[in-house]
């Protein structure tokens, strides 16, 4: 009788133990995001877009990037094609990632693409290269710069819109185009961004701004930002407008005396001890991701001194916006 009871037990713990991890491992409670909600750095999506990478050649422990994606998927596999993206020629390099379910994956920008500072775009494909649905990547990278910039970024993340293959793609064809338009393609890129607030040049503030236009043919390169519109504000409710143009695909400058090129000056605009925020977009409907980065060396010795990592704030949506890619088997 003892060795039986000393057996019941043992298989209640077991029941306990078995039930206690088909919770675990069953669906995560709550409601899942609607794939129907736009672009967002704070869900999971079949195309990542992240806003900045970089990393020194020569010293990766001064300048460097790590970036991580994650297959939040209890039950399939993933694969997720990279491309990296040159800012300032807009030319691409890519490769593959294969994650099993739940894993993770992590690597340092100076092991992948070292000396190049730039953005990253991921797709989730099938085994032979084509697009599919596959709502359950996360990117995120963590930035630091010889200038002293260091914070995390959360990547954008578009779901599709469609179940299973991108309709109309072949394993034979040689690109596969992405439309973001929100309908049956992925959710719709940002068309206006804005910065959050950004801190005065007078107060040792060292703020970069960076931009990036989505699009192009990543087979052979990224398309250009071309001609920009913004509108810079202070705290007071004065505006003052600017513009540029950039043949490059990312734009990346300190804010400055010199940009933007306001009437008066930014350093002037916007005074010590006081904040200012500005909004910008192109005349034509591109889509365009960006963020922000902020560095002050006073951070242990003033209250109001802080260093940060911001992705720039959608305002409006692109009403279509396309993005081919090449299509050929992965190598993992």
């Amino acid at each position: 009788m003892q060795t039986t009871r000393k057996l019941t037990r043992a298989l209640l713990a077991l029941a306990a133990f078995i039930a206690l991890n088909s919770a675990a491992f069953a669906a995560d409670p709550g409601d899942p995001f609607p794939a129907s909600s736009e672009i967002s750095d704070l869900k999971t999506g079949s195309v990542s877009i992240g806003s900045f990478y970089t990393s020194s050649a020569t010293d990766p422990s001064e300048e460097n990037t790590a970036m991580s994606i994650i297959n939040t998927d209890a039950n399939n596999p993933a694969i997720v094609h990279v491309f990296f993206i040159e800012g300032s020629t807009c030319s691409v390099a890519d490769s593959f990632v294969c994650l099993t379910a739940n894993q993770t994956a992590s690597f340092l920008a100076s092991d992948v693409d070292p000396g190049v500072t730039g953005y990253t775009v991921s797709v989730t494909t099938d085994s032979f290269g084509v697009p599919v649905a596959n709502n359950k990547m996360k990117w995120i990278g963590c930035i630091k710069t010889k200038d002293g910039h260091q914070g995390w970024i959360y990547c954008w993340e578009t779901s599709a819109l469609f179940p299973g293959l991108l309709p109309g793609v072949l394993p034979t064809d040689s690109t596969a185009t992405l439309v973001f338009d929100g309908i049956a393609g992925y959710n719709r890129i940002p068309r206006v961004l804005a910065t959050p607030s950004i801190p005065s040049l007078a107060d040792d503030n060292r703020t970069i701004l960076i931009i990036n236009r989505i699009g192009g043919n990543l087979a052979t390169s990224a398309a250009p930002l071309g001609p920009i519109f913004g509108i810079l504000y202070d705290d007071q409710e004065n505006a003052a407008s600017f513009t540029f143009t950039s043949a490059a695909c990312q734009f990346r400058s300190n804010l400055s005396n010199s940009f933007p090129r306001t009437t008066p000056r930014f350093g002037t605009f916007v005074q010590s001890g006081h904040t200012g925020w500005m909004k910008f977009f192109s005349l034509s409907d591109i889509g365009i991701i960006g963020t922000v980065l902020n560095h002050n060396p006073n951070t242990r010795t003033s209250p109001t001194a802080f260093n940060g990592v911001g992705n720039l704030i959608p305002l409006t949506l692109a009403t279509s916006v396309t993005l081919t890619i090449p299509i050929f088997p992965p190598n993992c």
